[in-house]
C-alpha cells in the first residue's frame, strides 16, 4: 500500500534523444560550429588583402608572379623596403600626411567639442535645424564640390577686391577640404556624449563658482574621454588615407600626401607599364603600421567610447 509522500512524488519525464544531444559537449559543437565558420570566414576575407600585401612587400620581383603561386616566400628580403624609403617623395609624403592628419583630427576635436558643448548642454532655438544640416553635410559625396573647391582653393573673390586666399598646392588646400567631413562627424557624435551626462554634475560645479569654460574643460571633457579617441581616430584615419582631394588640390611631389606618393612609384625601367607591385606593397605596409599601432595601444579607449555611443545613442 503507498503512502501520501510516494503518491505525491512528482513524475519525472524522459529527456528526449534531440534535447540530450543538444546538452551534449559534441551538440554544443557542432550547433556553435556555423556560427564560427562564419566568423573565420569573415576575418579571413578582411585580412586577407593585408596578408597579401605583406606576402608581397617581402616577395623578390622575380617571384611575384611565378607559377606554381608562392603564399610565403622562399626568400624574403628586404630590398622592397629599402627601395620605398630610398624615394624622397615617398619620406616627404609621410611627414605631409602626418601634418595633415593631425591638424584636422586636433582642430576637428578644438571646434567639434566646443560645438558639441553647445549643442549639447544649452537649449536654444534652431538646435535641431544645426544638428540636421551639419548631418546632411556628410550626404553629398566628394566628387560633387570638387569643381567648388577648387574654384574656392585657387583664391575665389568674395566681394570686390576681398578674395580666398590662394591655398591649391599646398597643405592647407588638404586642411581645409578635409574639415568639412571631418567635423560634421565630430560634432554629431560627441553631442550624443555630452546629452548623456548628468546635468548633476554640471550644476554642482555651477554652485561652486565655476564658469561654463571651467565647467567644460575641468568636469565635462575629461568625462568624454573615450569619445575624444574614438573620434579622433577615425578623423585621423580619414584625413591619413583620402586620396580624391589630394590628388586633385596637390600637384607638387614635395606636398604629395601617401595615397598619391603610393601611386607615383615607378618602375626600374621608368616606363608607365612597368608597375613595382613589391615596393608598392612595402610602402602600404609602411603607412598602415602606424595606423595599426595607434588602435592598439588606445584600444581600450576606442572600446570604451564605441560601446558607450552604441548605448548612449
Amino acid at each position: 500500500m503507498s503512502t501520501a509522500s510516494e503518491t505525491a512524488r512528482p513524475v519525472t519525464r524522459p529527456i528526449s534523444r534531440g534535447r540530450a544531444f543538444r546538452r551534449s559537449r559534441l551538440g554544443r559543437v557542432l550547433l556553435r560550429s556555423p556560427f564560427y565558420f562564419l566568423v573565420a570566414l569573415i576575418f579571413i576575407y578582411a585580412l586577407f588583402p593585408f596578408l597579401w600585401a605583406l606576402r608581397s612587400a617581402f616577395t623578390p620581383d622575380n617571384a611575384l608572379f611565378s607559377t606554381p603561386l608562392q603564399y610565403f616566400p622562399r626568400h624574403p628580403t628586404f630590398d622592397n623596403f629599402r627601395a620605398a624609403f630610398e624615394a624622397s617623395f615617398f619620406r616627404h609624403a609621410l611627414i605631409n600626411s602626418t601634418i595633415v592628419a593631425g591638424s584636422v583630427t586636433l582642430l576637428s576635436l578644438a571646434v567639434g567639442s566646443l560645438a558639441a558643448y553647445a549643442l549639447g548642454r544649452f537649449r536654444f532655438r534652431g538646435r535641431s535645424f544645426v544638428m540636421y544640416l551639419m548631418l546632411s553635410m556628410t550626404i553629398f559625396p566628394p566628387i560633387a564640390i570638387l569643381g567648388a573647391l577648387y574654384t574656392l582653393l585657387s583664391g575665389f573673390h568674395i566681394i570686390g577686391f576681398v578674395r580666398f586666399p590662394h591655398l591649391y598646392d599646398t597643405r592647407w588646400a588638404l586642411v581645409f577640404t578635409y574639415l568639412i567631413f571631418t567635423l560634421p562627424f565630430t560634432v554629431w557624435v560627441l553631442t550624443s556624449f555630452m546629452r548623456a551626462l548628468p546635468r548633476d554634475l554640471e550644476e554642482a560645479a555651477y554652485v561652486d563658482g565655476a564658469t561654463p569654460m571651467q565647467v567644460f574643460f575641468k568636469v565635462l571633457l575629461p568625462l568624454i574621454a573615450p569619445g575624444l579617441v574614438t573620434t579622433g581616430l577615425l578623423a585621423f584615419i580619414a584625413a591619413w588615407n583620402e586620396y580624391l582631394f589630394a590628388l586633385s588640390f596637390i600637384q607638387s611631389p614635395d606636398n604629395y600626401t601617401v595615397p598619391i606618393a603610393i601611386t607615383s612609384f615607378v618602375g626600374k625601367s621608368g616606363s608607365a607599364f612597368q608597375q613595382p607591385w613589391g615596393v608598392i606593397m612595402a610602402a602600404t605596409i609602411i603607412v598602415t603600421l602606424p595606423l595599426i599601432a595607434a588602435v592598439l595601444i588606445l584600444q581600450r579607449r576606442i572600446l570604451a567610447g564605441l560601446t558607450a555611443g552604441a548605448v548612449k545613442g
